[in-house]
């Protein structure tokens, strides 16, 4: 069964906001790094997801110059795409399915910042597509919000996938 790596929303619209502050993990390009290199080194496709909220005047418009990969990212290749979504899954408003579908795809790893909410809804929308999906909490990263820190926001998120829409996996475990 092919694999893909999704790279979730990992960009510098998240640095931009006064929220970085609270980020759970501010060094999320390092296992995204190791992610991208153990996938490239397999020949499995990379998949950069870009949020955008076009119009907005917000730091996810593109007008703003923020919606771009973090710059300490490895960058994409020649063969991977970079698609932007406006909804929080990488699918719906994207052509990801059908990429994926092309490349005869069945098993995700799903990385990204926003654990609880882009990489999370993303992870459950491919179970419910019938693909496998390998989650990588630690490649992971999202704030505290609402009276939870970033780490009980994490586990939380860990806790709901686990053995149901998703295997949890760490990056050594992919390497």
């Amino acid at each position: 069964m092919n694999r893909a790596l999704i790279v979730i929303d990992v960009q510098e619209s998240f640095r931009a906001r006064s929220e970085w502050d609270r980020i759970g993990n501010p060094k999320i390009a390092e296992p995204v790094n190791r992610l991208v290199r153990a996938a490239r080194s397999r020949g499995e496709l990379v998949v950069w997801v870009l949020h955008t909220e076009a119009g907005s005047g917000g730091v996810f418009d593109p007008a703003s110059g923020h919606v771009k990969l973090l710059s300490e990212l490895d960058q994409p290749v020649a063969g991977e795409p970079i698609l932007y979504k406006s909804a929080h899954n990488a699918f719906t408003t994207t052509n990801l399915q059908q990429r994926l579908v092309e490349a005869g795809v069945g098993e995700l790893v799903v990385c990204g910042i926003r654990t609880e909410q882009c990489v999370e809804t993303t992870a459950r929308l491919a179970s419910d597509l019938g693909y496998q999906v390998v989650f990588v909490t630690e490649a992971t990263t999202t704030e505290g919000v609402g009276g939870f820190t970033a780490e009980e926001i994490t586990a939380r998120t860990e806790a709901v996938l686990r053995d149901r829409f998703a295997r949890i996996a760490t990056v050594s475990e992919l390497e």
